[in-house]
């Protein structure tokens, strides 16, 4: 894995996921300190799914994400590259139609889904625009694309507190839950190198969405990005 860099290798990020797939809901929630759970309670809300839509989650792991829009009675595809994370959650979840899939090539057809979503994952897609095309095409239209990602906190004295927490907590910290701490180490950089809310928002536009904006949680540590295919 090259370490603080955002030039990844598929197979590398899928084995480093496979290795922490057994605790990786536990550990996420203990390192944001509770807040994961209330991120996916907002990405819930703002994908709004309905009785007998077809969403994708990408980047699903465990499927823990999905959940919220099964509960509505949507059809909900869990799709992820990490086949340990596709073999964890079809242990807990068996009824799920769990997909093995990468993100630049995603093995459905054109128009299919009413909503796709993808939360914490695309910064862990080896090429992001190709990936918003992706999810893109598979939607159908006035479909919506809602993602979850850290981002760049809004505020100067909380942006250094986060960076310092990002470097020096978490990865004692991940050490102490984990199995495979030296991934953590890479979640931080990946997160430190990844764009802020416009720039995102930007690359959202040249994938060919539409009503793009942007809704930051937690001061900005986690933005919201919402868009509609025409």
């Amino acid at each position: 894995m090259t370490r603080a860099s955002l030039e990844k290798q598929p197979h590398e990020v899928a084995s480093m996921f496979d290795d922490v797939a057994a605790k990786y809901d536990l550990t996420n929630d203990v390192l944001s300190l509770g807040q994961a759970r209330l991120w996916r309670k907002e990405v819930a809300r703002a994908v709004a799914a309905r009785p007998a839509e077809k969403v994708l989650d990408l980047a699903a792991g465990t499927a823990t994400s999905s959940q919220p829009f099964a509960a509505t009675g949507a059809y909900v595809v869990p799709c992820d590259f990490s086949l340990g994370m596709l073999r964890e959650g079809k242990r807990r979840h068996p009824w799920m139609p769990f997909t093995a899939g990468d993100g630049t090539r995603l093995p459905f057809a054109d128009q299919v889904f009413d909503a796709v979503t993808i939360s914490f994952g695309l910064r862990n897609v080896q090429d992001t625009d190709r990936a918003l095309r992706e999810l893109y095409r598979v939607t159908k239209p006035g479909g919506r694309i809602v993602i979850c990602e850290f981002s760049h906190p809004t505020w100067a004295p909380l942006r250094t507190v986060y960076s310092e927490y990002l470097m020096r907590a978490l990865p004692p910290a991940a050490r102490a839950v984990s199995s495979n701490p030296e991934a953590y180490v890479y979640l931080a950089e990946s997160i430190r190198a990844w764009p802020d809310q416009p720039a995102l928002a930007a690359r959202l536009q040249d994938a060919g969405w539409s009503k793009v904006a942007w809704r930051d949680l937690t001061g900005g540590i986690v933005a919201l990005h919402r868009g509609v295919r025409a």
